[in-house]
């Protein structure tokens, strides 16, 4: 069975895309917490944060050095953001996919809740 980001990936539904390369694509959510709510989600299904593997870490990394790439062009890098990962049912993970939130466009308080 596919996950809903499967199915993106594959272009079986339809996103608001606003990153792609081979290892990662990046949409805007449906349901924003911010004015600017992006999930960034690698094409490689890895369960949550808390099962990733050694193997993984080339994908993991270049999650991580993404981010900047993508605030820059969506123009929110120089007021600032949030880079949320949710592992769990505890954690608020709703999607059995690793994404990883980036929110931005107001300021984000602590704790987040």
């Amino acid at each position: 069975m596919s996950t809903l980001f499967e199915k993106i990936i594959a272009r079986e539904i339809p996103a608001d895309i606003v990153y792609e390369d081979d290892i990662c694509i990046c949409f805007k959510d449906i349901e924003p917490q911010a004015p600017t709510h992006l999930l960034l989600v690698p094409k490689k299904v890895i369960t949550g944060i808390g099962l990733a593997q050694a193997q993984d870490a080339q994908i993991l990394g270049h999650l991580m050095v993404t981010i900047p790439t993508i605030a820059q062009q969506q123009g929110f890098a120089s007021d600032g953001f949030r880079v949320t990962i949710n592992h769990g049912s505890d954690g608020g993970q709703t999607v059995d996919h690793l994404h990883l939130h980036l929110l931005a466009g107001r300021s984000l308080t602590w704790p987040p809740g």
